[in-house]
């Protein structure tokens, strides 16, 4: 099965851009669209049971170790927002891809990606296969 046909491999998070995340013109500021990715992360990893609970008794820390961001329309104060995040590859690391849409008109403003490695908690060193606990939960056959 491909991880787009799975429904727990995507997600859809909806949101007002409140006050605080603007700047002075009312539009979002930079840096909180990585705040808006991480809110849909943590959706999408707890549909797969896979959550940072899980991951932490799991032995495995993940940090993210690359991300990027391309902004293609401001968003602005009190806009209705869709954060949509859908797991892109997990065999080696977890790269998760992002759209930000204007609910109204469905059009995309920003697209992203993160990626995280598997970091084994005690020894502090980074798994170059994804943990099995992983692989398990996602049901892949390796």
């Amino acid at each position: 099965m491909k991880l787009t046909e799975d429904p727990r491999f995507s997600t859809r998070i909806e949101m007002t851009i409140p006050f605080h995340d603007t700047d002075a013109m009312g539009v979002v500021w930079h840096g909180n669209y990585f705040r808006y990715f991480e809110i849909a992360r943590e959706a999408l990893l707890k549909q797969f049971n896979y959550g940072y609970r899980q991951m932490q008794a799991s032995g495995y820390v993940w940090p993210i170790v690359d991300t990027r961001v391309k902004y293609i329309a401001p968003v602005l104060f009190e806009q209705r927002i869709i954060v949509c995040a859908e797991l892109e590859e997990y065999e080696n690391r977890l790269r998760i891809g992002y759209r930000i849409l204007d609910a109204q008109s469905g059009k995309t403003t920003t697209r992203g990606h993160s990626i995280q490695v598997a970091v084994d908690a005690e020894s502090k060193e980074m798994c170059f296969v994804s943990p099995q606990i992983l692989l398990d939960n996602i049901g892949s056959e390796q």
